[in-house]
């Protein structure tokens, strides 16, 4: 009885402190992730798809890739979900709601990798997903929605698996072929899908209350300044541009400098002033050069052609489109004084800016500050499964630190405090969703 009496003390007491400083409602103090047991998931399921020098190269639809969702699907049963795979191969587990009239409340990443990628990079999401489930259990919580995780198949290559569930991938992109080998096509079906009513993997509009994607932000922008997670403002537009500029390829010994025309010269000018356009704009839009090539490609000619690849991203296409005019302005003025000619080419088709709901940045936002964390609002320069989840439902995004900003690369690395920063976060933001 007096143990009955202290509990019910400590609780009136936590939650007269949470009300005297403003924290949310959906913050419950005394329900937390398991660190030990996200690190040791995130170990264990870093072995599969190894090679034997031990590089991870878990290509989706590989065998490496089909093990790991095989020991993922038991992990989730152990947790008390009830898991399918949809016809995009996607996998689901579901968690009865109390009114299972209610929308369902989603929320989970990817477990495939690039080649020789890390051991992070989806499954932190995955994992603190996985871990969320598995905390409600334990502690007998029963949500008013019915929950879902959501395994996305092949995020890597072709995001079969969340443009399924928005509805926005097409039967020819079956056709195509993986970074393993087989076509998309052959893929789902690997990992038991099927491919021949993809359709029907399709979530309709309203049918979720929400997405949330736990991710590792894979940059250094959070290390760097120290903070602890990062409220992902939505996911950046891309824009790809092939420029083409041709002077007069000619004699390298017998030309003199003041007659050349020198595409390649030219090419070097227009990179730097690409650059400055970029770092002269305010705001956390990015720019690159990331391909060039030159004709004739020999020591003894001035190079006569040479053609460029230019990516802009940001949260704005409007903003991309801006930056490509003041780009395109400076190649004219380039071009009149080197006597060459630039030309643009579009390089369809762009990703557009997918920004995260407002509302579920701000649920974010207040769990994190409830949970005492410092946190910041920063946009993804990379591609998620959330960008087509914005397509349906309201998304938000949560960021931890990647060490040395390294992803996609062996040498990726997140803490395990870390990690469990973001699944707490995660998991506080899913109860205050949950009294919406």
């Amino acid at each position: 009885m007096q143990q009955a009496k202290y509990i019910l003390f400590v609780h009136a007491f936590t939650s007269i402190v949470l009300a005297a400083f403003g924290q949310s409602a959906g913050y419950r103090p005394a329900i937390t992730v398991n660190q030990q047991r996200i690190e040791n998931r995130i170990v264990e399921l870093s072995k599969f798809g190894k090679d034997s020098s031990g590089h991870g190269y878990r290509l989706a639809f590989s065998q490496g890739d089909i093990d790991a969702r095989n020991w993922f699907i038991v992990q989730m049963r152990k947790a008390g979900l009830e898991v399918s795979i949809d016809y995009a191969g996607n996998i689901v587990g579901m968690r009865k709601g109390q009114n299972p009239a209610l929308p369902a409340i989603a929320f989970g990443s990817h477990i495939d990798m690039v080649p020789d990628g890390g051991n992070y990079d989806g499954c932190v999401g995955a994992v603190g997903a996985l871990e969320v489930m598995q905390v409600l259990q334990e502690n007998n919580i029963l949500t008013n929605h019915p929950l879902q995780l959501i395994i996305t198949a092949d995020e890597e290559g072709s995001m079969v698996g969340s443009q399924a569930l928005a509805g926005n991938f097409t039967l020819s992109q079956l056709k195509n072929r993986s970074q393993f080998g087989l076509t998309v096509g052959e893929g789902i079906k690997a990992i038991g899908g099927n491919p021949d009513s993809i359709e029907v993997a399709t979530i309709p509009k309203g049918a979720w209350a929400a997405f949330i994607e736990l991710h590792v932000e894979q940059g250094g922008i959070l290390e760097k300044e120290k903070i602890q997670v990062g409220i992902v403002q939505g996911i950046v537009g891309i824009a790809d541009w092939d420029i083409t500029i041709r002077g007069m390829a000619n004699h390298a010994g017998t030309t003199p400098m003041h007659l050349r025309q020198d595409a390649l010269l030219a090419a070097a000018r227009l990179i730097i002033a690409v650059n400055e356009v970029i770092n002269g704009a305010a705001g956390n839009q990015v720019g690159s050069i990331g391909k060039i090539t030159a004709w004739p490609g020999a020591y003894n000619v001035v190079p006569g052609k040479v053609v460029l690849g230019m990516e802009i991203r940001d949260l704005s296409y409007k903003k991309i489109q801006e930056l490509y005019s003041m780009v395109e302005k400076s190649a004219a003025k380039i071009a009149a004084a080197t006597g060459t000619v630039i030309t643009f080419s579009n390089r369809p088709p762009d990703a557009m800016p997918a920004l995260t709901d407002s509302a579920v940045q701000n649920i974010i936002m207040q769990a994190a500050k409830a949970l005492g964390f410092t946190y910041k609002y920063l946009p993804s320069g990379a591609g998620h499964d959330a960008q087509n989840m914005a397509l349906i439902a309201p998304t938000g995004m949560i960021f931890v630190p990647s060490a040395g900003g390294i992803s996609h690369a062996p040498q990726e690395y997140t803490s395990a405090a870390d990690m469990a920063n973001g699944a707490n976060v995660l998991l506080q933001t899913i109860l205050a969703l949950d009294k919406k």
